[in-house]
């Protein structure tokens, strides 16, 4: 078919697509704040079960530190109590000694992103999250957000608010919507991370993912940073198991 593309009707189709989305995202049930592998992991098997959920992400790439592996090295390693996530989410690996499994970096966060997508998952990236709404009965309803652009500019561009049942705060070390519940609220008390121990930080990061305040749960690096857990580096399989053990404790609440 001979067709003339038109500059304005693809420009009508972008902007009417995503505010149509946008719209319909105002109200949700689980807004998961970060996309690294902890976050598109909870999303993905949130979003398996038939929930709305919306993955927010500030900025313009998905994947956190998983898409960089290891100082630029584009392999991450699981151990041996994740590598069943990897094949559930057909990553592939290699075993490189008992218990310590290799993945390309690029391929897990395409592959986690891909799963996330089919699930049903609606992504927001370069979007902020600025404050938080809590109203009378105390528990966290609502996140305050902005385009990311605006926040790294210094603009005073007022924000928008969408709804939400269930919020995770997947943003890695700075635990942001953590501590902006804490700085408002006084609780929870964000003890910070501490240094590397992988051993203690993997096993940690599991234990630590949980609903800290009403409405709003932990995982991934965020986790370990409002309990005091140390920081593992490379190996990501704390960060599968922690945004699976948030998925499966928000699920029980529907």
């Amino acid at each position: 078919m001979d067709m003339t593309l038109d500059e304005i009707t693809i420009s009508r189709a972008i902007v009417t697509d995503h505010l149509n989305t946008l719209i319909e995202y105002m109200e949700m049930d689980v807004a998961v704040i970060g996309a690294g592998p902890s976050g598109l992991v909870c999303a993905a098997l949130i979003a398996e079960k038939g929930l709305k959920v919306g993955l927010i992400e500030k900025k313009l790439s998905i994947g956190g530190g998983m898409w960089g592996g290891g100082m630029m090295f584009p392999r991450i390693v699981v151990q041996q109590e994740a590598k069943r996530l990897l094949d559930r989410f057909g990553i592939r690996s290699s075993e490189f000694a008992p218990g310590y499994y290799t993945a390309r970096s690029v391929e897990a966060v395409t592959k986690l992103a891909a799963a996330a997508s089919d699930a049903g998952v609606e992504f927001f990236n370069l979007t902020t999250v600025e404050d938080v709404m809590i109203k009378g009965d105390g528990t966290l309803s609502g996140l305050v957000i902005n385009w990311q652009p605006v926040e790294a500019t210094g603009l005073h561009v007022d924000p928008l608010t969408i709804g939400c049942k269930m919020t995770v705060d997947a943003t890695g070390h700075d635990a942001v919507i953590a501590r902006q519940v804490s700085k408002k609220c006084g609780k929870p008390d964000i003890k910070g991370e501490g240094t590397m121990w992988a051993d203690n930080a993997e096993s940690a990061v599991v234990a630590h993912t949980k609903e800290i305040f009403p409405g709003l749960f932990v995982c991934g690096m965020a986790a370990n940073a409002v309990f005091g857990g140390h920081r593992m580096g490379p190996v990501f399989g704390g960060m599968l198991l922690s945004g699976e053990a948030a998925a499966e404790q928000i699920l029980k609440r529907f």
